[in-house]
């Protein structure tokens, strides 16, 4: 049985760091250390869990199976902990009322739940009413009066004008495919490249328009779309069977197929711009119970790129 004692709480915030950057020289940076800091808790770690928790790749370390199971949880216990210590003896218990709520299909799959439950842990009396809709819809509903914050993908408004708004993360677009794809190997990829090979389309939350979009900016072109869904996991499987690739945010990457195939992510040598999330609401007083959740949001959420957690 592995002695708590031989791990520490530094130890395992490098960890988070690196899995969270991919990158030990941006995780170092991050955290105000050395690089060698880093690697050498990362490899104690291991030797203390008998477990190997990264693979050393050229353009930086990728979580393995193991390493993604304790990353998980890791995380969530190091929430755990900066919630306690950031309000230990406050009102927050006080602090009721409700909040109504949407976001889109992306942003309630990969971001919204676990925000909302350390929210709720630091104030218990507050309640949601959550809906799940497009864009659009939310664009109309705050401006109808119907919701009092709407959490978009906001690089694809064109209606910041007419909202308040704060960008929470800038998540970058790489490429993504099955481990051992040929483009894999030089660690980046050109749009001209990743034009010679079938491409898997992700529908929702306006993904063909901002597939298109960028694609003719960057280079005038238009991928090679073999196929398009509207699911998430049926494009991880069909990359990880190796039936193409697919550009798509850190956000929502994940190394593995609900079957255990590899999925790896390279940059995009076009200038591809990153995803946006952001938090819209209209311009006016709001009670305090929207205010403190609306802060929290801000104050939570990296608004630097957001890098995969492999």
């Amino acid at each position: 049985m592995i002695g708590l004692q031989n791990i520490s709480l530094k130890q395992l915030r490098y960890f988070a760091a690196a899995a969270e950057s991919g990158r030990l020289s941006v995780a170092a940076t991050r955290l105000h250390v050395s690089q060698s800091t880093i690697t050498t808790a990362i490899l104690n770690l291991e030797e203390t869990l008998q477990t190997r928790l990264f693979l050393r790749q050229a353009q930086g370390v990728t979580l393995t199976a193991e390493g993604n199971r304790f990353f998980l949880r890791i995380r969530h216990i190091l929430d755990a902990l900066e919630d306690a210590v950031a309000d230990p003896v406050s009102n927050a218990q006080d602090l009721r009322g409700r909040i109504r709520l949407a976001a889109s299909y992306t942003l309630l799959g990969y971001f919204l739940p676990s925000l909302m439950g350390r929210f709720r842990t630091r104030h218990p009396m507050v309640e949601f009413d959550l809906l799940d809709l497009d864009r659009e819809q939310i664009e109309s509903s705050l401006e109808q009066g119907s919701i009092d914050l709407g959490l978009v993908i906001l690089s694809n408004s064109q209606l910041r004008e007419h909202f308040q708004h704060s960008v929470l993360i800038r998540s970058r677009r790489q490429l993504w495919a099955a481990a051992g794809h040929p483009l894999l190997n030089q660690g980046s990829a050109s749009l001209a490249d990743i034009r010679e090979h079938p491409y898997i389309q992700i529908t929702v939350d306006e993904g063909e328009v901002s597939t298109a979009r960028y694609w003719k900016t960057a280079a005038g072109l238009s991928p090679d779309i073999a196929f398009r869904t509207s699911s998430m996991e049926a494009l991880r499987g069909l990359i990880g069977h190796g039936f193409g690739v697919t550009i798509l945010s850190d956000m929502v990457f994940r190394p593995w197929s609900l079957e255990g195939r590899r999925i790896d992510c390279v940059p995009v040598l076009d200038p591809v711009p990153p995803m946006e999330v952001g938090l819209i609401w209209k311009d006016g007083g709001q009670d305090e119970c929207i205010e403190v959740f609306k802060q929290f949001l801000i104050d939570t959420s990296d608004s630097n790129e957001l890098s995969p957690p492999n």
